[in-house]
């Protein structure tokens, strides 16, 4: 596979990764009801996110409030919130990176520069994966120790929600682009074994007078 449709299928990853982070950052279903022992009251479900809570009805009709104040948010929620939004401005930054040095674009014109430039995206998405991964996995981590908690009561339990899975999904997917292009963004000039010049032996021994 040449370069170009790798650096094209490495931009189509890094797009779904991102909007998969947008909406991991904006919906609030990191966290939902878990109906559990007493609790098996279906009408309404309890979602959280990073910046609202919601309750949800029965009818379809959904409740959301915006959380009171930063400082009483967790650790973890709060380092959520930071990670997830540098890793949207990364991973979007990487992406503007990669298309402006792409094979298959014009942007830049110094063939031996676009290496270079495909690295820098490259690392620019593998940060922006791992950026989105932690904070998933710490919430699901926090999420599933307290479902398994005996002194929590069921009520206030709560399940996965999708925006992990989704989390999950999209820093693979940065991940995967960020590796591919490490793979793929060797310097012309390296891979081309350098030049040599050979000259004859008359032509490369000096003129000497001998007496």
């Amino acid at each position: 596979m040449g370069s170009s449709a790798v650096q094209m299928a490495c931009v189509a990853f890094g797009v779904i990764g991102l909007v998969g982070v947008i909406v991991c950052c904006a919906l609030p279903l990191w966290k939902v009801s878990a109906f559990i022992g007493n609790n098996i009251v279906t009408a309404q479900e309890s979602q959280e996110g990073l910046w609202m809570e919601c309750v949800k009805q029965s009818t379809g009709q959904q409740q959301c409030k915006v959380y009171d104040s930063l400082l009483q948010l967790g650790s973890d929620l709060q380092t959520a919130r930071a990670m997830t939004i540098i890793s949207c401005m990364l991973s979007g930054l990487s992406l503007l990176i990669l298309f402006c040095g792409a094979d298959f674009t014009t942007c830049v014109q110094n063939e031996e520069a676009k290496p270079k430039i495909s690295l820098t995206a490259a690392v620019g998405l593998l940060l922006a994966g791992l950026l989105v991964i932690i904070p998933v996995s710490w919430s699901a981590h926090n999420t599933v120790r307290d479902f398994h908690n005996q002194l929590v009561h069921d009520s206030q339990k709560r399940e996965l929600g999708a925006c992990i899975y989704i989390g999950w999904a999209a820093g693979v997917l940065m991940i995967l682009a960020g590796g591919l292009l490490c793979c793929f963004s060797r310097s012309r000039s390296s891979s081309s074994g350098g030049t040599a010049t050979y000259y004859s032996n008359s032509a490369s021994a000096p003129n000497k007078n001998y007496v």
